[in-house]
């Protein structure tokens, strides 16, 4: 079965409510590079579907689909950085990811990260921006 279907296989699990099936299948992919399925990972430990509500894990799971490249991951990042969830509160990080997803991402990314900057100097601003040139340069790794 090609990883396309294993794919579609998690989603419709995910979907129809099935997430020890959707929590196998995402786990494979994650595995095997797949930044998509990472993204839904975190989302079901950020939600607690199908497995205990685990803050931390989601962060695990998000960072991993992030350095894959997933804008969804990227964002919903810097909402467990301005909220403090999974990670200590960071304005800065949360800037830093809400500009990277803000590249790929229509969303409310840039907005987000408009309004965090309002709660950020201007040397916060300049070090979130300069870790999110870092980190796209570096493609995703170590961010």
């Amino acid at each position: 079965m090609s990883e396309s279907a294993d794919y579609q296989k998690g989603v419709a699990a995910y979907e129809s409510g099935d997430y020890a099936s959707a929590l196998r299948e995402f786990k494979s992919l994650t595995e095997q590079g797949n930044g998509t399925a990472g993204y839904y990972l975190g989302f079901m430990y950020r939600n607690g579907k199908g497995v205990l509500q685990d803050h931390k894990t989601a962060v695990k799971w998000y960072r991993l689909a992030a350095e894959k490249g997933n804008a969804d991951a990227q964002f919903n990042l810097g909402g467990m950085y301005v909220e403090g969830k999974g990670v200590i509160k960071d304005f800065v990080y949360a800037h830093m990811w809400w500009n990277i997803a803000a590249l790929s991402v229509g969303k409310d990314a840039p907005k987000n990260r408009d309004l965090v900057a309002k709660r950020m100097n201007s040397n916060q601003i300049e070090k979130a921006q300069k870790l999110a040139r870092d980190c796209v340069r570096k493609k995703y790794k170590g961010c």
